[in-house]
């Protein structure tokens, strides 16, 4: 899919934002949704959202999805992320994490987040630090 098709196949539509981002960051996510048939599009942030760089934090831009998209795109990151982990020679069946301190995090449900590094507990299947979607 190319943008010109997903421009179409998403006008008059309900968008919501599922990815906030520097334009390299957004256009990397872009192609990679278009290439997995999941029309999207790129719009500035509203205004107010942020101070638009001033402080350093860089320009961002958002990446628009239809509301019954978002479980698509969360599938598609969390079969990259999981490609990531066997790419490092780890098994899906057995992750050993290690919280900052060295200890071992054993429950199930937790995991590190490959975002902003949070081991801790999912909140609705999600980074309970950064709502990142890992489930």
């Amino acid at each position: 899919m190319n943008r010109a098709d997903a421009e179409s196949q998403l006008a008059g539509s309900e968008l919501t934002a599922c990815i906030e981002g520097t334009v390299a960051q957004a256009r990397e996510m872009e192609r990679q949704l278009l290439d997995n048939g999941i029309p999207t599009l790129l719009a500035a942030k509203p205004k107010g959202a942020c101070c638009g760089g001033s402080c350093g934090c860089g320009a961002k831009v958002q990446l628009l999805v239809r509301p019954d998209d978002l479980d698509k795109v969360s599938n598609l990151m969390r079969s990259e992320w999981l490609e990531a982990v066997r790419r490092e020679g780890v098994t899906d069946l057995l992750v050993q994490l290690k919280t900052p301190a060295g200890e071992g995090v054993t429950e199930p449900d937790v995991l590190r987040c490959p975002a902003c590094n949070f081991a801790g507990g999912l909140i609705n299947g999600a980074c309970g630090d950064c709502g990142l979607q890992l489930e």
